[in-house]
């Protein structure tokens, strides 16, 4: 609830988060470049790298709409979408990939906890502390999993073209298209709760700024 956290103490989180994610970006590219195995197209088609971008555009307009307080509906809409695309990343990424032992996940070691784990508190977090003052409606952000779900459409299109699928969860090679489908069906499953969820905290308006 900005109302009672200090507005220029919030400001600066916000955008001090914000940058926090565009530079563990920046430092993955950068060192894959480095390393020469820099591939741009494949490097963006992970949902990660996709959602944390979005996240990094949430903080910051955020951040500059709160110091000028104008944040509304629209972008309390964009924050609380963005937030349910990450928890989407932190979740699924403990669930399907965190055991995978034999995988790197990101070319600097960090980077790995701040993209799929800091990330999805931070915006959990700025969505309890700062939450929007008008409610949410849960049956029209439904169009807000319009994003997830034409991502894993369009992976699995692209990697049957290509041979190049972003996570193991979607690449059919070894068992087939089975176990894929039950895990996007497990994963829209799980946007749909996040959705409810973010939603349900938008219930109780933050007092008046």
């Amino acid at each position: 609830m900005a109302s009672s956290i200090h507005r220029p103490a919030l400001v600066t989180a916000k955008i001090g988060l914000g940058l926090l994610a565009f530079s563990s970006i920046v430092s993955e590219i950068a060192t894959i470049m480095e390393r020469g195995t820099w591939v741009p197209d494949q490097f963006f088609a992970y949902f990660t790298i996709e959602t944390n971008i979005l996240v990094v555009l949430s903080l910051l307009i955020s951040g500059v709409a709160t110091a000028a307080n104008a944040q509304g509906a629209r972008i309390n809409a964009f924050r609380a979408a963005v937030a349910v695309y990450i928890l989407i990343v932190g979740i699924g990424f403990s669930l399907l990939l965190s055991g995978l032992s034999d995988v790197d996940f990101t070319a600097v070691p960090w980077n790995n906890t701040v993209l799929h784990y800091v990330m999805p508190v931070v915006m959990l977090i700025d969505l309890l502390i700062d939450r929007p003052t008008k409610r949410i409606r849960f049956a029209p952000a439904l169009i807000w999993l319009i994003f997830p779900a034409g991502y894993a459409a369009f992976s699995l299109i692209r990697g049957n073209l290509t041979g190049w699928y972003p996570y193991p969860f979607l690449n059919p090679t070894n068992q087939g298209y089975a176990p894929v489908v039950l895990t996007i069906i497990g994963l829209v499953a799980l946007g749909l709760a996040l959705t409810w969820l973010v939603t349900l905290l938008s219930r109780r308006p933050a007092k008046s700024r």
